[in-house]
């Protein structure tokens, strides 16, 4: 794609601002405030001129420098990985979001259409036309695709879809199992902002096949696992949660690190000369060289010297059937260190808490559960855990 062209995408957006060779890509709902300030004009810079704002729902906003060589080899990757010759996809996810921005690129690069479509609407019933014979892909968070499964209707018309992608969180097995029997042609993800979205990607055969790992890695990405070892893992039991001990098929966890010509150019106003970013996230390798992803680095929660991986036990209570949202937070305690809270939406039903633990180890279960009145998940599946945080205390 050359620069023209994706400047043109951005500019039809809406959501950013030109200024002196640089665009900023943002929420335009940002107050002044929390917008780039910039001074002067910067028309010399040629390589990590687009900055896409990342890091919203925590609290701390940067700004990710990208290109149309970055942008080019995500959409090659991409169009290698699922063979595709064009991009058609509908779009619910704000064109602000690394997501919604690809989903434009992706289209525009390969010929395709593109249909932005409001999410209410879709949840409320109003979708698209899908043409039969064309491929088309939508990308949906988690909770977005348990909300369409409940409808009938919303179900039949997924299985249009060539690919659903899913990212944005860790998807339960319960959701995934819900959508393997609708016959719905998922491929779980991972990716980010920092990568172009995605550089590992689950292809739809194998997810009806049996397979939940987010996949192997895309053509234009390598993902290694950084020296930071966790743990040695077992496979996981039917609940979604590993058990620690020998690992006949896995590899040892690790910090996910990902190389590539698609990986950011540093953050704005620095610049990077390395092509290699190392992530927050911890994951695995199976036999097969697919990415698991078992949560984030700096979510542990350290209670009484045992380490909780809020991940997994989000994955049990979910498995419990007691919670349509939850997340699990730590809560600073004086004789523990930190003591394990689960957080859920006040609006749905009380559950039961004894039925809920009932999969987890002493240590791994929540000592409160925190009903919010807000519930603090934006529109790209993500949650304001500092928010939760003072809400807990």
């Amino acid at each position: 794609m050359e620069r023209a062209e994706l400047i043109a995408v951005l500019r039809a957006t809406g959501c950013g601002e030109d200024r002196g060779g640089l665009f900023f890509l943002f929420d335009p709902s940002l107050g002044s405030s929390a917008r780039p300030q910039i001074a002067g004009r910067q028309s010399e810079i040629t390589d990590g001129w687009l900055c896409v704002a990342t890091g919203g729902s925590s609290g701390g906003l940067k700004f990710a420098r990208h290109d149309e060589h970055t942008l080019t080899a995500a959409v090659e990757g991409f169009r290698a990985h699922f063979e595709f010759e064009r991009v058609n996809a509908v779009d619910v996810l704000p064109a602000y979001h690394v997501s919604g921005l690809m989903a434009r690129v992706r289209c525009a690069a390969t010929g395709g259409q593109h249909v932005a479509w409001d999410w209410k609407q879709l949840e409320a019933g109003s979708r698209p036309p899908i043409a039969q014979g064309e491929s088309w892909v939508i990308s949906l968070v988690p909770t977005q695709l348990q909300r369409l499964l409940a409808s009938e209707a919303a179900t039949a018309w997924l299985r249009r879809f060539a690919a659903i992608f899913i990212g944005g969180g860790p998807v339960w097995p319960a959701l995934a199992e819900a959508a393997a029997k609708a016959e719905l042609r998922v491929s779980l993800s991972y990716g980010m902002t920092e990568t172009a979205a995605m550089v590992a990607a689950l292809r739809p055969e194998e997810f009806l096949a049996g397979a939940r790992s987010s996949g192997a890695p895309l053509p234009h990405a390598r993902i290694d696992l950084g020296p930071d070892v966790a743990r040695v893992l077992s496979p996981p039991t039917e609940s979604g949660m590993r058990g620690e001990g020998t690992p006949p098929p896995f590899s040892p966890e690790g910090v996910v690190r990902v190389a590539g010509e698609s990986v950011f150019r540093g953050y704005w106003p620095e610049a990077s000369t390395t092509r290699e970013f190392a992530t927050e996230d911890l994951g695995y390798f199976d036999a097969r060289g697919h990415l698991h992803v078992s949560g984030r680095r700096d979510a542990v929660i350290i209670t009484g010297g045992k380490k909780v991986q809020p991940a997994e036990v989000e994955a049990a209570l979910r498995a419990s059937g007691e919670f349509s949202d939850v997340a699990v937070i730590g809560v600073p305690d004086a004789e523990w260190g930190e003591t394990v809270v689960a957080c859920y939406p006040a609006t749905e039903r009380t559950p039961n808490f004894e039925k809920s633990i009932a999969g987890l180890a002493g240590f791994q279960r929540p000592k409160r559960f925190v009903a919010i009145a807000e519930w603090p998940r934006n529109a790209q599946g993500k949650i304001n855990h500092a928010e939760l945080r003072r809400q807990a205390k």
